[in-house]
This record gives C-alpha cells, sequence and structure tokens, in this order.
C-alpha cells in the first residue's frame, strides 16, 4: 500500500485543525482508501489551543504526526521542515488548516500522479479575496515568473503534490529561506497543472501579514532571478546616458539662446540631486536584499528548532 504524506503548517488556528483532519481522514476512507494516510501538522509555536488540540487528535490517530517548533520560525521554513520529515511516496506539499485550498482536489492529484506526473501543482485560477490583493498578487507572481529563467504559470503555490524523488531532490537544496512553490519547478520532473478556485478563509484570522507577505515576496525574488541586479545595472546605464543628453543640451542652450555657459535655474540641479540621490538609495536597497540573503545562508543554521515530535 502506497503512502500518501500531508503536510498542514498551522499557528494559531484551533479554529480550523479538527476540521482540516476530519476532511483530510474523509478523503482516505473513501475515495483515497487504497492508499495509507500520514498527515504531519507542523505547529509554529501556537499561543492557542492548537497543540493541546493536535495532542488529542494523534492520541487517538497514529496515521497523525505532529511537529513542535520551539518558537514561530515563519509559515515557508515550517512548512518545509513538515515537507522533509514526510515518509510518503508523495507528498502534499501544502494543505492549510483554513481549508483555502480544497481538499476534494487531492484525489485528482493522486490520479495524475499515478499516471507518471511527478509534480502535480494548483493554479489559482478565481481568487476569493479583494481586488486590491488579487491585483498584487497577479502582477508579483506574473513578474516572478516572467523574469525568472524557469517557467511557472502565474497563480502556482504550494498546493502540490509531489512524488517522493522530488523530495529527495529538493532536499539537496540547502536553502536557509526556502521557497517551495518555485523549488518544485526548480527540481524539474515531469509535470501538470490543474486550475482550482481559491476560497476565502471562513474562521480565524490569517497570520500573513502585509510585511510578511512582502518579506516572502522579496525572498522569491532574490532566491530565483538575478533580474534586479541586472535592472539596476541597465537603469545606471540609461540614466547616465540621459544625463550626458541633457547636459549636452544645456550646453547647447547656453550658447545659443542664454548667451552664457552659466546655469540659469538651481531648480533642475535640486531636481537632479534628489532623482540621483532617490537611485542610489534603489540600487543599494537591492544589493542589501542580495547581501542579506549571502549572510542567511553561510551562516547555515537549521530551517527550524523542534521542541518535540508526536507520533514519529
Amino acid at each position: 500500500m502506497k503512502t500518501i504524506s500531508i503536510v498542514t503548517p498551522c499557528y494559531n488556528e484551533e479554529l480550523n485543525v479538527e476540521e482540516c483532519y476530519a476532511a483530510i481522514k474523509a478523503l482516505f476512507e473513501t475515495e483515497l482508501k487504497e492508499y495509507r494516510r500520514e498527515h504531519i501538522f507542523c505547529d509554529n509555536s501556537s499561543s492557542d489551543r492548537t497543540v493541546e488540540i493536535l495532542r488529542e487528535i494523534a492520541a487517538n490517530d497514529k496515521d497523525v504526526k505532529v511537529i513542535v517548533n520551539a518558537r514561530n520560525f515563519g509559515a515557508l521554513r515550517s512548512n518545509y521542515n513538515g515537507v522533509m520529515a514526510a515518509t510518503g511516496d508523495a507528498v502534499l506539499l501544502l494543505m492549510p488548516a483554513d481549508l483555502q485550498d480544497p481538499p476534494a482536489l487531492v484525489p485528482q492529484f493522486v490520479k495524475l500522479w499515478e499516471e507518471g506526473y511527478e509534480v502535480v501543482y494548483g493554479i489559482r485560477k478565481i481568487r476569493e479575496e479583494n481586488a486590491t490583493m488579487r491585483f498584487l498578487r497577479g502582477l508579483y507572481y506574473r513578474l516572478l515568473t516572467s523574469l525568472s529563467e524557469l517557467h511557472a504559470p502565474p497563480g502556482v503555490g504550494d498546493f502540490q503534490l509531489v512524488d517522493r524523488k522530488v523530495v529527495d531532490a529538493m532536499r539537496h537544496i540547502e536553502d536557509a529561506y526556502p521557497f517551495m512553490r518555485m523549488m518544485t519547478f526548480e527540481c524539474g520532473f515531469k509535470a501538470v497543472g490543474v486550475p482550482y478556485r481559491w476560497v476565502e478563509r471562513r474562521r480565524g484570522v490569517s497570520k500573513h501579514t502585509l510585511g510578511l507577505l512582502v518579506d516572502q515576496g522579496m525572498n522569491g525574488l532574490v532566491t530565483f532571478t538575478l533580474a534586479p541586479l541586472r535592472m539596476v545595472l541597465f537603469a545606471g546605464f540609461v540614466i547616465a546616458a540621459l544625463a550626458l543628453a541633457y547636459a549636452l543640451v544645456n550646453f547647447v542652450l547656453g550658447l545659443v539662446y542664454y548667451r552664457t555657459l552659466a546655469a540659469p535655474g538651481i531648480v533642475t540641479i535640486i531636481t537632479a540631486v534628489f532623482f540621483f540621490g532617490g537611485v542610489q538609495l534603489f540600487s543599494i536597497g537591492i544589493l542589501a536584499e542580495y547581501t542579506l540573503a549571502i549572510y542567511s545562508q553561510v551562516r547555515r543554521k537549521p530551517v527550524v528548532f523542534e521542541r518535540e515530535r508526536i507520533n514519529f
């Protein structure tokens, strides 16, 4: 009997973990009854009753495993650590505790996996969220996929079922801040996408604040593309060329119109100083992001520190 591993990261999800557990268990008692279930919950040091509830579930179901982190290491690191702990023949990288990605698609993912696809990824075709966030997410993923050398359609998240060989390949990527949704495409292998509707959260409050989303977004750009550095390089050439052209125009105007080589206005100087100052700060910021990524990588810390494991 083959094993399908399901990984669910959670942080203060006392209102959702029981329903998530029940939904996955129901699938393996009906459509996926020919497979063994391994459901791994990765708790990111919750401050509510999440861990207590998970202990009760694990005590009554040995197919449920729990990893409790020593502190909050962030959703991406916690999720990745759970995937690395999975032992299944295929691993669902993320089943959110709030079920925004639909469990009903898992049997279809498994069927495609059995047909020979080693990466079956969901594509968030429709998003149940406000128009502003939908636009910003779409813009970001179009930017990421267009600048990266990897081919990944917009709307791809961590809701992916991958073969054991893909997980083993991911293990060789020593990344201090793993961005799994692109990591599977970096590994390669035969892949297929399944479009679906990403539903809004029904209970509880999303832990993905604006600051956290920006942090994860910058991590994806820095990790999987050198385009920002090259854009700064090309922008420098363009701005320098425009500055030379502007200086030449002012030189000609000074000789022909003003009959003098002295600059007639101060506004131009002030504007130029602030403009180039802004360009320099922007460029330094881009370099700083890559420097921080290098700094985090060379420190070679564990992805997370665990407090305990249950049912392993």
